[in-house]
């Protein structure tokens, strides 16, 4: 596992998503309007859509391109097909956010 602080809370509106690149690995960070961080993989498995240029709803994400819904939570697709990579993620007091990400994560 490796930790990687990615940026801050501040680049991210409530409500909205950011794709942040640490080591060749591409990661989407979403800052919901409750307050709480999620972080996943960049790219929806379906065809490749920008997931931090999805809507959010609470912990759902919904890719840009097809509608395709994913709970940010647990990484679990809401069609019942295949999920997405989903991330620990903590914010510092400071507002600095940081991902764990396993060793295997695929690169950008």
């Amino acid at each position: 596992m490796s930790t990687y602080t990615v940026g801050q809370l501040s680049q991210i509106p409530a409500g909205e998503g950011r794709e942040f690149n640490v080591d060749g690995i591409a990661i989407a960070v979403f800052h919901a309007r409750n307050g709480k961080v999620y972080a996943s993989q960049a790219k929806c498995p379906h065809l490749n859509g920008p997931l931090a240029d999805g809507i959010l709803g609470g912990s759902i994400i919904m890719c840009p391109l097809h509608a395709r819904k994913y709970d940010l939570s647990n990484g679990m697709s809401q069609q019942g097909d295949c999920g997405i990579e989903t991330y620990p993620v903590e914010v510092t007091s400071s507002g600095q956010i940081i991902v764990t990400v396993k060793e295997t994560a695929a690169v950008a």
